[in-house]
Order: structure tokens, then sequence, then C-alpha cells
């Protein structure tokens, strides 16, 4: 068994606590991302699974045994960072098997492992070169290889991506799902990155200030957030909030002038109404400003604005986008509202 396992973690430096009682499982063989704002406590958590950070309270299992005192070297994990942070006079066969050298294995060992990782990673042709003629997405693969040969029981990944452009951003997360799906390792990676969380998992965990909101497949926390926080995290565009108040007829919206007849009947009062800008439909109207509009080719990403000042976006095909300054009205499918308690920001469900 090669899962971790996290129980009642607790981080503090000093009086202030950063990581608050976390419990989290992560099977055999899953790739599991910590997403969250920044100051989450997510590469925390990481750097605690790896021993670079000391737990202060709680249990940390991997592959069956407790690790919580143990030195990072015995852990049987290797670590990814956002830097390559290569050895610029070593070439990459070098920098690749250095930490098995450093470990005294015998030198035909350490080309087999190297030899391997390049055909995986596909840096075979470029075993002889320095970091300095290599791209940013081959260096990072070179990091990568790095960890690879150590044969590690878990792969820990904190933010591998930061640093490259948009274009190898998307090559790079390609090649890591493909490098999961070929070698079927426990893997564990940081992001804040919601796209990359989305894109990549088997299992996101979404962090908010040390604590864990939310855990589940990508497409279960997208449908069914279970508070606002993470119906806001999830998804690009983010969720539009518009303030309600229940009525007998379901849920009005002032800011729009219309009454949705939501599925889930609110208790009187307040509530917050969450639609996400794909399933809402420009309309004609005079209701909403439109004030900026990106075009993404294949769609578009409308920005209004009502009387009051709520501003809310709608995804649109971009051969139906209007032009800017125009008036609209939105169209609402109330089977695709989300409802949540306006204070404390709980999902409303449904009996």
């Amino acid at each position: 068994m090669t899962g971790v396992s996290l129980e009642r973690v607790i981080k503090r430096y000093g009086t202030t606590q950063v990581i608050h009682g976390v419990d989290l499982e992560i099977a055999e063989g899953e790739l599991c991302v910590f997403v969250g704002p920044s100051g989450c406590g997510k590469s925390t958590l990481l750097r605690m699974i790896a021993g670079l950070e000391e737990t202060t309270d709680g249990r940390i299992v991997i592959a069956g045994a407790d690790v919580t005192r143990a030195d990072p070297a015995e852990r049987g994990v290797a670590m990814v960072f956002q830097t390559y942070a290569l050895y610029p006079h070593m070439t990459v066969g070098e920098n690749m098997g250095f930490g098995l050298k450093m470990t005294g294995h015998p030198r035909e060992e350490i080309a087999r492992r190297v030899k391997e990782a390049a055909r995986v990673l596909q840096l075979e042709p470029y075993l002889a070169r320095k970091p300095k003629a290599l791209s940013g997405g081959q260096r990072q693969r070179v990091a990568i290889g790095r960890a690879i040969v150590r044969h590690p029981s878990v792969f820990l990944f904190d933010e591998p991506l930061s640093n490259l452009d948009a274009e190898l951003r998307v090559e790079m997360r390609v090649e890591i799902a493909r490098l999961h799906k070929s070698m079927g390792a426990t893997m564990v990676y940081v992001t804040h990155d919601q796209v990359e969380a989305m894109t990549l998992a088997d299992k996101i965990v979404v962090l908010r200030a040390g604590r864990i909101e939310q855990v589940g497949a990508p497409i279960a926390l997208y449908e069914d957030p279970g508070n606002r926080f993470v119906a806001g995290f999830i998804g690009s565009p983010s969720m539009n909030f518009l303030e309600g108040r229940a009525e007998a007829g379901g849920v009005a919206l002032p800011a729009l002038g219309q009454v949705v007849a939501t599925p889930v009947r609110p208790p009187d009062g307040a509530v917050t109404v969450g639609l996400r800008p794909q399933d809402l439909t420009l309309v004609p109207g005079e209701g909403l400003g439109v004030d900026i509009v990106e075009n993404l080719g294949s769609v578009c990403h409308v920005h209004c604005q009502a009387p009051d000042g709520t501003r809310l976006v709608v995804e649109t095909r971009g051969v139906d986008a209007p032009r800017s300054g125009a008036r609209v009205d939105v169209g609402i499918d109330p089977a695709r509202a989300y409802l949540f308690d306006p204070h404390g920001g709980a999902r409303l469900r449904g009996p």
C-alpha cells in the first residue's frame, strides 16, 4: 500500500496555528490535488508530508508506516519544486542521477534508472546537454526525472508549472497526466490554478485558512459544491453570486428584476443565488448594460452590470456576443441555480 493518510494534522508557528486538524486519505495510485488561494496552507501541508516542515500534532502515514517524526530521506517520497534547481555545470543525465550517486548507488544502476526515466519523459536526445541548452518545459521534465529515478512511494509536486509560460503550462500539464497514467504512482500536487486542478486530479482537496472545505472528484465539486467558497473557486469563469429573497413563487432577484422558481425551497428571508456563467443565456432586453466582452475565439465572456451596480458574467458563443455598451437581459435555468446561506455560505439543499 503506497497511499498517504493524514490524521488530525496540526501545524503551529509559535502561537500561530496555520493547519487546523486536517484529516485526509489519499489512495494508492491516486493523483490528489491541493488547491486554494494564496496563504491557505496547501504548500505547508505538502511540506509536512515531505518532512520539510515539522508536524506539531497528529499523524502522517505513508505506505502504512507512521512517518510523522521521520527524516525526509526515510519517507519514500520525492518532491518537485517550483524552481528547477538544476546544477548548471552538469548534463541532464548527471542532474537526474546525482541524488542516487550521493546515496551510493552503483554506477550501472544509476545509468539504468536515468535511461528509463529519460525514455518515459522523452528526454533521451538531451541527456548530454547542459540545462542552459534546454527550454523551460524540458528543464522541468529533468526535475521530474530526478524524482522518478529515486523510485519513491509518493511523488510530491509544489506548483511545478508556475514558472512556465501559458503554452508550456498546457504542455507540461498533459505530460504530468500522461506520466501518472503510465506509472500509476501516488501523487500529491499543489496548485493555486483551479484549471490545473480540474484537468489533472482524481481527487481535489479545496483548502481555506488551513482547513479542508471539501474533498471530491473534480466534476463532483463543480456540480455539487458544499458551500459558497467552493462554488466560487471551482469553475472558470467563477460563479456569479446574486442577493435574493425567498418568495412564494421562488427566489426574487432584485438586480435582474426576476423571480426564479428554484427546485429547492429556501427558508423565508435573504438567500444568495449562485449562477454559473455557462448556465446563463443572453436575451433581448434593457435590464443590464454590457461592460466588457472578452472574446476567446470559441466562446465569449460577457461582463454585464445591473442598475444597482451588481455585476455578472455570461459565457456565450463568440458569434452571438453583443458589443460593449449594448443592453441585454439574461435567461436563467432554475434547475441550475445554487442557493447558499447569505451569512455562513453553507449550501441550501432540498429535503
